[in-house]
């Protein structure tokens, strides 16, 4: 045992020796060099030419930069000065414009006089995103599943495709199907006139199906695949890794685009005017009609004076939805933090 140790320490003896000659040697070899910087003789010529270029392409990027600011900050400013003109010397106060059930902006005097109501219109809007998502957001995480977990040669090859495919046709062609087929099945089998806040939720469900899908598949994809082999370690089925833990893993991803597509539900305008009856009531039911903001600011646009009252409110109702969209904006950016916290 003795002469073990005295074998090991004679090795790591020599091992440190061989490698200090090294070093040694090395050393001497460059010791006598002089380190002479490369010389190139169009070296300061290329340098001004990169600085160039550089300053260049800072100067556009800024410009693009602030010239995408600069349309930003006046579109919104323009609509805000625009719908403010409304309550300015009218007696038009914006609770009663925000409550109010009534829109009659050609009423005579005699009869009263033109009101502006505006809650048929935040109302319809509402209704119709928040079936959309009932509708799209169990199909569209389904789907997303399927692609990224149950089949994903066949998902990402023929499944996401034809999802995607989805956001190239126009409004105008989901609107007409809605109207062609949507509304008549309604109408027979619901009862109504067809024309209804629920045909106007099923079309757009089926509008911000791809934006859900492709969002909630994103997300399942960026879940570290190190928590699915610890969930299948401890003996976990595949349904059961998918439920306790990709979803919940991937809630904030698929959080955001159910958001998004909220966003895009409460903008759509041409397929909804066309299956939802647009009427300037307050729907009892999802089988009545209904007007949300975006119809009917198209409806009244080309009967207005620019100037007029009633033109001032149409844009007092766009000024409510830019509202909106800069609230789910902000609440997709709320879900980011929280995600990457």
């Amino acid at each position: 045992m003795h002469n073990m140790e005295r074998w090991k320490n004679l090795r790591r003896s020599l091992l440190r020796i061989r490698w200090e000659k090294r070093l040694a040697a090395v050393s001497h070899e460059y010791a006598g060099r002089a380190i002479v910087p490369a010389r190139d003789c169009g070296s300061s010529e290329s340098g001004e030419s990169n600085r160039r270029k550089e300053l260049l392409g800072y100067g556009a990027t800024l410009l693009c930069a602030g010239l995408l600011g600069i349309v930003t900050i006046t579109l919104i400013i323009f609509i805000a000065q625009k719908g403010v003109s409304t309550f300015i010397g009218t007696g038009i106060s914006v609770r009663d414009f925000i409550t109010g059930a009534q829109w009659n902006p050609d009423r005579l005097l005699a009869s009263g006089g033109p009101s502006f109501g505006a809650f048929p219109f935040i109302l319809g809007s509402f209704v119709v995103s928040m079936l959309a998502v009932v509708f799209a957001v169990p199909v569209g995480v389904g789907a997303a599943i399927f692609i990224s977990e149950i089949s994903p040669s066949f998902g990402e090859k023929v499944l996401r495709p034809c999802t995607e495919l989805f956001v190239g046709i126009p409004s105008v062609v989901y609107g007409w199907i809605g109207l062609s087929v949507l509304v008549p099945a309604i109408r027979a089998y619901f009862g109504g006139l067809g024309f209804s806040l629920l045909a106007g939720g099923i079309v757009l469900s089926v509008m911000i199906l791809p934006t859900v899908a492709t969002v909630a598949c994103d997300a399942l994809k960026g879940v570290p695949w190190g928590l699915r082999e610890a969930a299948y370690s401890l003996g976990s089925t595949r349904w059961q890794v998918i439920s306790r833990v990709l979803i919940p893993a991937a809630a904030p991803g698929i959080l955001t685009g159910v958001i998004l597509g909220m966003g895009r539900a409460f903008g759509e305008t041409l397929a909804v005017q066309m299956v939802i009856g647009n009427v300037r009531v307050i729907p009892g039911s999802l089988l009545d009609p209904g007007i949300t903001l975006t119809t009917g600011i198209t409806m009244d646009m080309a009967n207005t004076v620019s100037g007029s009252l009633w033109n001032n409110a149409l844009w007092s109702l766009a000024v409510v939805l830019l509202l909106m969209s800069v609230g789910f904006i902000a609440l997709v950016k709320w879900v980011g933090k929280r995600a990457k916290s």
